[in-house]
């Protein structure tokens, strides 16, 4: 039966933490080798429907480097940008490659397409999630700490799709996550009722500083994502209080660490001071995302087992 990588908890725990492990074995091996060709002969297509850095890069590359193939579309490019079902493209994407990587907007269109196609599905970003990005993180976190299960987390600022996915990661794994988020801007509902049930050490506060006070992973993401422009200045007057500083910083754990997903606005979300000072590992986590999704490829396309 095909697997697909919609959202975190697709995965269980210990497959969780065995990919987490697999792209720490992979990171290292980048750098002292080479790589075993186990998607030689394989391609992917990757569909976008939203901008990318990371996630075109990284995923292109990472195919590269393990013998396959990545080919490119932009949504508006193909027929599913002139009104194709997401069915039928499905279908047909399903007869010509061995795994599709969707970037997209709304969460049910990566639903209905792992639903029809035949071949595994990952979700490279979709307005209420973004798992590749969050295990990635996790991966930063592992490489840090030693273990992710111990620590606590902490997300300030918007509950969007990168707060969705760590309240993923925290019921998957069982950490502590204490989410700070003005009034209007929680993450979203069902998703954190669910975790709540396998995890109740996950919070929404609306003090950024009783989030961060103790924390080994302080997180944030911009105020007004992809899609949300028009609502920047209203964004502005409701995220104020919530910038990440060094006061911010002062109140977590001495050895915590700075994440966030990129692209940054220094000054807005985040100053300088932090970003680009000695706690923030934004870089490495950003590297990241070439060895988490090796390990994914790796098991959805390569028939690696987990565990």
């Amino acid at each position: 039966m095909k697997r697909d990588l919609l959202e975190i908890t697709d995965l269980s725990s210990p497959e969780c933490l065995a990919l987490l492990q697999r792209a720490v074995e992979l990171k290292s091996v980048r750098r002292h080798g080479g790589y075993a060709h186990v998607l030689q002969g394989r391609t992917l297509a990757m569909v976008f429907e939203k901008a990318s850095t990371r996630t075109r890069v990284s995923f292109d590359v990472a195919m590269h480097q393990l013998g396959g193939h990545a080919l490119m579309m932009a949504a508006r490019d193909i027929q599913i940008g002139r009104g194709e079902s997401i069915q039928d493209t499905a279908r047909v994407l399903s007869r010509y490659v061995d795994g599709i990587m969707l970037r997209t907007f709304e969460h049910g269109t990566i639903v209905d397409l792992a639903r029809h196609a035949t071949v595994p599905v990952i979700n490279g970003l979709t307005d209420l999630a973004h798992p590749c990005q969050v295990l990635a993180d996790l991966q930063t976190c592992l490489e840090n700490f030693g273990d992710v299960t111990p620590l606590h987390v902490a997300w300030i600022g918007d509950g969007n799709n990168m707060a969705n996915s760590w309240i993923n990661a925290a019921r998957v794994l069982g950490f502590s996550l204490t989410l700070a988020c003005p009034p209007g801007y929680d993450p979203h509902a069902p998703t954190l009722d669910e975790a709540l049930a396998w995890n109740p050490a996950i919070r929404v506060v609306r003090d950024p500083a009783e989030a961060a006070r103790g924390a080994h992973v302080i997180n944030t993401d911009v105020w007004a994502s992809m899609g949300q422009e028009a609502e920047q200045a209203e964004r502005e007057i409701a995220f104020a209080g919530f910038q990440v500083n060094e006061d911010l910083m002062a109140q977590a754990a001495p050895n915590a660490i700075f994440l966030h997903c990129l692209p940054a606005h220094r000054g807005e979300e985040v100053t300088a001071g932090v970003i680009d000072g000695p706690q923030s590992r934004v870089f490495d986590q950003a590297e990241n995302r070439l060895h988490i999704q090796k390990a994914i490829l790796e098991w959805l396309m390569g028939g690696r087992r987990l565990v």
